[in-house]
């Protein structure tokens, strides 16, 4: 491919994702109050998953998790150490249940390359 064929398909895949992201989202409107296409019910989304915040400080890690949902969430802390001889980590799953607040700490024994929490459900 010649360079200005591949700028100008370059520039026509930026154009599109450009508009792709800026047409407004269409959403359609139930039927009903509560009510979906023909009347059925429409289906209820759960909400899940604590907002976990995680700060590294040298080796250590610390991440605080809040669930401000009615069912239960599992979290889990992961860490990546920096230096090839120095072994990653993945915590123990703990429960966080609605309303509730828990802390997860991890280290390296140097630096901490990354560090995330994942969730599962109950």
């Amino acid at each position: 491919m010649r360079p200005s064929n591949r700028r100008a398909a370059a520039g026509a895949l930026a154009l599109f994702a450009v508009a792709a992201l800026a047409a407004p989202a269409v959403a359609e409107r139930p039927s009903g109050p509560g009510r979906g296409h023909g009347g059925e019910a429409a289906p209820k989304v759960a909400l899940f998953g604590s907002t976990c915040r995680t700060s590294v400080r040298g080796s250590r890690v610390v991440a605080y998790c809040h669930n401000p949902y009615p069912v239960s969430d599992i979290v889990r802390l992961h860490t990546e150490c920096d230096r090839w001889w120095d072994i990653d980590a993945d915590g123990s799953p703990v429960e966080v249940g609605p309303a509730q607040t828990v802390r997860l700490t991890d280290r390296c024994w140097k630096e901490v390359r990354r560090a995330w929490v994942s969730h599962h459900r109950m």
